[in-house]
């Protein structure tokens, strides 16, 4: 039997772009380019690894966000995935993370998965609890933070790294891992994989095709909201220093005056 691998990525803003919020107050989206977030492409290779190592398996790639998400997934079937689910849905802007897993849940199940694939944070929020969240609402064990992972038979095994020790753990399938950006450099898509990529199917899905309530998402279906925000002040002009015999002096009266020393 087929191995069913599913990735969750997100389509994220450009952090190197202007960033800043619309009037109510969720990210303005259509003021910045967006790509594949880029902890998310640590979670494609990793799931087309381990595809390509068992005998039979398919990687499908899934998404919730605005018409542009699709980018995200092109990136992803460029670089080898079979197939994507995009769930769009006007009622899904301002979703928060927990809406967010609710609609990925239902998005998975409805795709049909033995494991389940997420980055360890979107590069956006980095927030990293959409894994815990999703595994809880699918109802399977979670395996995460790791940065090796292999699928033998049923189980999922992986090493998690600590700052004084690793961890190896392993899960029965189906089962969600989340993997960091220590876990291997991700592919770079080839010519090839891009042309094949216009020609692989990206399934579209609203919120009723998933039986999921408008006010379950949405900003009136989140359990959190921006209460405010203020633009970052600009930078302003740097102290300089000139030395004339007395500026190792004023550098530390200065880095004294600033509580550095």
């Amino acid at each position: 039997m087929s191995l069913r691998i599913v990735v969750a990525v997100k389509y994220v803003p450009d952090a190197t772009g202007d960033r800043h919020f619309a009037e109510d107050l969720t990210t303005d989206r259509e003021a910045v380019d967006g790509l594949l977030s880029e902890l998310d492409e640590y979670a494609v290779e990793q799931a087309l690894q381990i595809a390509e190592a068992a005998d039979d398996a398919e990687v499908t790639v899934v998404t919730v966000g605005p018409e542009d998400a699709k980018d995200a997934l092109r990136k992803a079937l460029s670089m080898g995935a079979d197939k994507a689910v995009h769930v769009e849905d006007e009622a899904l802007h301002g979703t928060d993370v927990i809406g967010t897993s609710l609609v990925l849940a239902k998005a998975i199940e409805h795709v049909g998965y033995d494991l389940v694939v997420t980055g360890m944070a979107s590069t956006d929020g980095t927030m990293g609890v959409l894994p815990a969240l999703l595994a809880e609402r699918l109802g399977v064990p979670q395996v995460t933070l790791l940065s090796q992972v292999a699928v033998e038979g049923g189980t999922v095994t992986g090493r998690r790294d600590g700052d004084a020790a690793s961890e190896q753990l392993e899960a029965s399938l189906p089962a969600l891992v989340s993997v960091t950006d220590q876990s291997g450099e991700a592919r770079y898509p080839s010519f090839k994989g891009i042309m094949a990529a216009k020609k692989k199917p990206v399934e579209s899905l609203e919120l009723s095709d998933l039986g999921i309530d408008e006010a379950e998402v949405g900003l009136g279906g989140s359990w959190s909201a921006v209460d405010g925000a203020t633009a970052r002040p600009p930078r302003t002009a740097g102290t300089i220093v000139k030395d004339e015999g007395e500026g190792g002096k004023q550098l530390a009266e200065f880095l004294a005056s600033q509580k550095f020393i």
